[in-house]
């Protein structure tokens, strides 16, 4: 009788080296990994924000708030949820600020990205449920970019296992950051057996959650946050069950890793959204006239040329207004801007998106998500609500000149609306 072999047929080898010295400056793998999956997101979102009537450029102003505050969000919710490491006894309260040494929570970087997008989303004038639909599949995709890096940093593995892509894990020296203990021959010393490569579990899982988004929308037309509600149902589902395979050390709740807790409670959050939440795609035109660079009639030296024979450059609008999307490809066709339209004749609120909804809307959308003023103006999400006289109305209505809302002219306000609705680095250490 011949005895199976104990020594795997296959492994996955991990790198023994996260960090390379160029000059006196470390290029760590861990933070080319969130940049490049940054990267890939802000890609995506350009490319889908067009295609909904947002002006060139405006996903770089977006990133320019999100990245940073995704980024201080994700180390605050580590920081919170393993605070022994920086306040218990032998803890470095200093080393909370120390972000190159490790330490991201996904659920803080999204949290924090939200913030950071919301504020950027006013200052633009689009709705932040524009901008999270958009994001969807871009943001799963930047966290399997990220997950890659806790290849490089030997990190975030399960327990031992004989398959063929068990991982092989380095054990790390704790004198030279980002490099492999090495025995007296010079070569990398491992842990003993195979790992569940858990990291690469959740980067494939991530990937299909960006297919399932992009299926999806394309399928239903997802609108006012639903397409993003999607996203976060199908990354908790399996972050759930990754988390358990997962033996990295983590705070404990009722027994159970305190991230499986997070991950059940935001999944129901989400699952409660997408449900109750309801309505079409939304597609953005811009307020007012397109802005047109004016050119000098008098003096020829005030005269650019380079951008003359560049052409006119784009400028982006001062806000959006939402719009149907037959709406909008009619924008799109002819350049010119759809009509808004004026209150019903019993005074009852009338808007241009919620006019596309089906029957068997939910009657509890009836309450605007998008905040309005009556002179037509982007207003905060949490603003007041329309006023008497109806949405979208026009200021001339009001004084007489009602003849000039259902023109369409120059005058007319346009609802430019915003929700405050949730919205990103991949994290390491949770």
């Amino acid at each position: 009788m011949t005895l199976a072999p104990m020594t795997p047929l296959a492994a996955m080898p991990s790198p023994s080296t996260a960090v390379w010295q160029l000059g006196p400056v470390p290029i760590r793998a861990y933070a080319l990994c969130i940049i490049a999956g940054i990267v890939v997101a802000c890609v995506v979102t350009e490319y889908r924000l067009r295609r909904r009537g947002v002006a060139p450029g405006a996903v770089l102003d977006i990133a320019v708030w999100a990245v940073p505050a995704g980024i201080i969000g994700a180390r605050i919710y580590h920081v919170i949820t393993s605070p022994e490491k920086y306040f218990g006894d032998g803890g470095q309260p200093l080393k909370a600020f120390a972000i190159w040494e490790g330490g991201l929570g996904i659920w803080g970087a999204v949290a924090g990205g939200a913030v950071g997008a919301w504020l950027a989303a006013r200052q633009l004038g689009i709705p932040l449920t524009v901008v999270a639909d958009a994001l969807a599949p871009g943001l799963p995709l930047a966290q399997a970019v990220g997950r890659l890096g806790n290849w490089f940093n030997n990190e975030l593995y399960g327990g031992r296992t004989s398959l063929p892509w068990g991982l092989e894990v380095h054990v790390m020296d704790p004198d030279h950051p980002g490099h492999a203990l090495r025995d007296d021959a010079g070569n990398p010393v491992l842990q003993p057996g195979l790992y569940h490569p858990t990291f690469l579990y959740e980067l494939i899982w991530n990937l299909g959650v960006a297919a399932l988004v992009l299926v999806l929308d394309r399928k239903l037309r997802l609108g006012r946050g639903r397409a993003f509600a999607l996203y976060v149902m199908g990354y908790t589902a399996g972050r759930f069950w990754i988390e358990l395979m997962r033996t990295d050390e983590a705070n404990h709740i009722l027994g159970v890793r305190l991230n499986v807790w997070t991950a059940a409670l935001v999944f129901l959050g989400a699952l409660a959204y997408f449900v109750r939440v309801r309505g079409p795609r939304e597609y953005l035109v811009p307020l007012g006239e397109p802005t047109v660079p004016v050119t000098p009639s008098g003096d020829v030296s005030q005269v650019d040329l380079a951008a003359r024979e560049g052409g006119a450059a784009t400028v982006a609008p001062e806000g959006y207004r939402v719009v149907t999307e037959e709406q909008f490809h009619t924008y799109r066709e002819t350049g010119a801007l759809p009509p808004t339209e004026p209150a019903a004749a019993d005074g009852t609120e009338r808007d241009a998106v919620d006019g596309a909804e089906s029957t068997d809307r939910d009657p509890t959308d009836d309450a605007d998500p998008i905040g309005r003023e009556s002179t037509g103006r982007a207003v905060d999400g949490d603003g007041p609500g329309p006023d008497a006289t109806g949405d979208g109305v026009a200021t001339g209505d009001r004084e007489g000149t009602g003849d000039r809302a259902a023109t369409g002219g120059a005058n007319a306000a346009e609802p430019a609306g915003r929700a405050d609705a949730d919205g990103r680095p991949a994290d390491r250490d949770s």
